[in-house]
């Protein structure tokens, strides 16, 4: 019986060793070791916090009012910075955020950040105050008319919007001549953008005369808001309203011009072809 683990003292060490006790050598250097791997560990947190906010997701705080009541001064939204890199690009009804794409925020001020705010805001965990981003709803992308009469409603491809998101008070387009009435093609790589503070909202309306007429190159996205992260109180998703969804508003001529153009003309030119090496002289020469 001389193979027992517990010895006669009612140890559980082995070897005839002891426990160690609390305030030993032994349980002081475990503490030492685990404050010299915490510096380790609070770098590779920080690391992945970069990592994270470079290419998956980062958090923007709104400043405006021009995208009530979706999201209020104060709101911070978490933006899906991946799928782009797989070359999704926004669609309609989307919220995104976008880099200023010719001096829109010029006028604008920025809140000051202090060091510290500075150093979490370029990690990802506090949204940054001085990039010069902004937030707002797509409405058309390539191919897609747009066009605002009156009051509205606002058509998109000859189909009117049911716009329940659109400020309580607001009408869908601005009756004003300084870009409230507008029709616009919007061209490949472009995006058309309106906020749903629609009567508060320096949109693609009302910057129609800068280098893009007022469009938003696709490039110059950052990614699509998904949700409001913060208040606690404020969460809630942002999906795609089902108006972007109706029947007809997927236009031929919005999917592809180009392509359904020469399409629609192939049928005749072969049909004339035909019809040409079939017919008699004096119908060929142009006789009737």
């Amino acid at each position: 019986m001389g193979n027992s683990a517990v010895g006669a003292g009612g140890s559980t060490g082995t070897d005839g060793e002891e426990p160690d006790e609390p305030g030993t050598p032994r349980r002081r250097a475990k503490q030492r070791s685990f404050w010299k791997e915490l510096p380790i560990l609070i770098g590779v947190a920080l690391v992945l916090a970069l990592l994270i906010k470079t290419f998956l997701v980062q958090a923007f705080s709104i400043p405006s009012e021009s995208m009530q009541n979706t999201l209020q001064p104060g709101d911070r939204v978490l933006v899906d910075k991946l799928t782009p890199w797989f070359g999704s690009e926004p669609a309609r009804g989307e919220v995104v955020v976008f880099h200023d794409p010719d001096n829109w925020l010029q006028d604008e001020p920025t809140s000051p950040q202090n060091v510290v705010q500075k150093a979490l805001s370029f990690i990802g965990i506090l949204p940054s105050a001085d990039e010069h981003d902004l937030i707002k709803r797509v409405i058309g992308v390539a191919g897609d008319t747009v066009e605002c009469k009156g009051t509205g409603p606002l058509t998109v491809n000859g189909k009117p919007l049911v716009e329940p998101y659109v400020y309580a008070g607001n009408t869908p387009c601005s009756a004003d001549q300084g870009g409230g009435q507008f029709k616009v093609t919007v061209p490949k790589g472009k995006m058309w953008v309106m906020g749903d503070h629609r009567q508060n909202s320096a949109d693609s309306r009302y910057h129609q005369q800068d280098k893009n007429h007022g469009l938003v190159p696709v490039d110059k996205a950052v990614g699509r808001a998904f949700v409001i992260g913060w208040p606690v109180t404020r969460w809630a998703t942002l999906p795609v309203p089902d108006t972007f969804d109706q029947a007809g508003i997927n236009t031929a001529a919005a999917l592809a011009p180009g392509a359904l153009s020469v399409a629609g003309a192939a049928p005749l030119v072969l049909w004339r072809r035909r019809h040409a090496l079939t017919a008699t002289p004096a119908a060929a020469n142009g006789d009737v």
